[in-house]
């Protein structure tokens, strides 16, 4: 069994917001990240609602890391500048770098996985926020969250961890893949031990946990400090109970009243409409595994208010998906 304290939830665009943070908290999630913010827009519109949107955490989520991505360090010391001004930084117990994302618009602009394929431009991006934190908020850790390599021929990951330890990061964050295999094939546990073997600070596994029985595989054939949940969590927050607690999957019911549950904390946030249209993929995945998900999947899709939704797992549940 894993103490709780090693379960993480993975930063994943347009998923990870509070409330869906909020039910893996309370299923087990010590420390999770906000999805993934522009030093640049920081610097262009340091007070827009989209930031603000991404800034949001609710009173129960924990210990919480900024996620920040760019490709100049002093795009990341003016961003952390100005958001310790503004009182922003103070919410986040650290502030994690990204240099994993594969989506090519990120790596277009040389920041997440493509700083694998420039170790000292890395290394100055951590450099400089590890100092802008400690200017802004003294003993604030800086993390890292990065990818084995950019593909199968480049092991970077190891250098860039030397790197981040020399430079002052307090952790890192490996997902078990390459950049070109972006989510693809099976995580490498082998590459992910040899970066664990490369550094003394705490190192955290990313990519394929989805039970008890992965992370305790990841954590005894890799011996990382923790491991970190991604994709599993989605429409599944009960993965960190069963991780760290050992306990099972909940009913067909429970499942989808909590979908009910998750919408309801989104639409008050973001408003009916606008909320449901930016959770029905989410809704979607609540149904995995079930019989009759395809079904549920489709209503999901079409879903404009709370109030229809709690019609559908009436109906739903009434029929015994």
């Amino acid at each position: 069994m894993i103490p709780p304290r090693l379960v993480c939830l993975a930063p994943m665009a347009g998923i990870t917001s509070w409330p869906m943070r909020l039910l893996c908290r309370e299923m087990g999630c010590a420390y999770a990240s906000t999805e993934m913010v522009s030093v640049k827009s920081v610097k262009r519109a340091p007070d827009s609602p989209a930031l603000a949107c991404l800034f949001e955490r609710g009173s129960e989520d924990g210990l919480l890391a900024l996620q920040l991505f760019g490709a100049e360090p002093e795009d990341f010391a003016e961003a952390i500048s100005t958001l310790d001004a503004r009182g922003i930084l103070a919410r986040f117990g650290a502030i994690d770098i990204n240099m994993g994302c594969p989506a090519p618009k990120v790596t277009r602009a040389g920041a997440g996985s493509a700083l694998l394929n420039d170790l000292p431009r890395a290394a100055a991006i951590i450099a400089a926020t590890v100092r802008a934190a400690d200017a802004a908020r003294s003993g604030t850790p800086v993390t890292v969250k990065t990818r084995l390599g950019w593909d199968a021929r480049d092991g970077s990951a190891e250098r860039l961890a030397r790197l981040a330890r020399d430079e002052g990061a307090a952790s890192i964050t490996i997902h078990g893949r390459t950049r070109a295999a972006m989510y693809s094939g099976a995580v490498d546990l082998e590459g992910i031990a040899r970066v664990k073997s490369a550094v003394s600070i705490p190192v955290i596994g990313n990519g394929d946990v989805a039970s008890a029985a992965d992370a305790e595989r990841m954590i005894r054939e890799t011996g990382v400090d923790g491991v970190m949940i991604g994709r599993a969590a989605i429409g599944n927050p009960w993965v960190f109970r069963s991780v760290s607690r050992g306990e099972p999957p909940p009913p067909p019911g429970e499942r989808l009243y909590t979908a009910l549950r998750h919408a309801r904390e989104h639409c008050l946030w973001r408003g009916e409409a606008r909320g449901m249209v930016e959770l029905r993929g989410q809704l979607g995945w609540y149904a995995r595994g079930l019989s009759g998900a395809a079904k549920w999947r489709a209503a999901a899709s079409r879903l404009t208010c709370a109030r229809e939704l709690e019609t559908l797992i009436k109906t739903v549940v009434n029929e015994e998906i």
